[in-house]
């Protein structure tokens, strides 16, 4: 298929230059640490968001607790799931990696030989973010705080356009929503059953845990929720 624009004179690879080019001017030891935060620090720190909400979650219960927990389940999923649809669109696009067609690249990994568009870590960890973002808002800013970091990371590296990132961003996003009615659909009665279950049930709450305390923190409530509180 035909290639996305490679010519130097578009503003995807003048921004790329320009990226890139801090890595030049960096320190070593700088440019080993942006290496390994864009390759496997954000995701790491995507993973360990996740898991903090979910144990601040079961430790403060609420009625809601186990569809929280399944909007929890589904930004992982969501990610997966859109790492998936992102091999027939690189398969299809047959984009090059930036520094097999452009000279003067400051490429901090090597061993990259696939297709550039689009970004799987990108796409990975905006997935998760907006997945964070639908169970609790708070958590969800700091994801998409971290995603958009992976983004600058994986052109500043030297791997990718930014129109990779973008494409990434776009992908994650679009699955995670699109699909999170279905997805919440399929996995709350699931959630609740193992609530329910003498053995699962520390998975939804702690021992102790209130049914009518908030489910995580800065999480939503519902507007019958909300009355009810101005009422007392």
């Amino acid at each position: 298929m035909a290639v996305l624009a490679e010519s130097g004179s578009n503003p995807d690879v003048d921004l790329l230059y320009d990226i890139n080019g801090l890595a030049k001017d960096a320190p070593h030891w700088f440019d080993r640490v942006m290496e390994y935060v864009g390759e496997y620090g954000i995701l790491l720190g995507m993973v360990l968001l996740i898991l903090w909400c979910w144990w601040a979650g079961r430790r403060r219960g609420g009625e809601d607790a186990a569809s929280s927990v399944a909007a929890l389940v589904w930004a992982p999923l969501a990610a997966a799931l859109a790492v998936l649809v992102n091999v027939p669109i690189r398969g299809f696009v047959e984009r090059p990696r930036p520094f097999r067609t452009h000279e003067g690249l400051e490429v901090l990994v090597s061993g990259k030989t696939d297709y550039s568009f689009v970004s799987d870590h990108a796409t990975i960890t905006m997935a998760m973010a907006v997945g964070l973002f639908v169970a609790n808002r708070k958590s969800g800013l700091v994801g998409i705080a971290l995603a958009l970091l992976e983004g600058f990371c994986r052109v500043y590296m030297g791997v990718h356009y930014p129109t990779d990132v973008i494409g990434g961003f776009a992908l994650g996003t679009a699955v995670t929503l699109l699909l999170s009615p279905l997805a919440m659909a399929l996995l709350t009665p699931l959630l609740k059953a193992v609530e329910g279950s003498s053995k699962g049930a520390w998975l939804i709450r702690a021992r102790g845990a209130e049914r009518g305390a908030s489910v995580l923190p800065g999480a939503r409530q519902d507007a019958a929720a909300s009355e009810r509180d101005l009422a007392a």
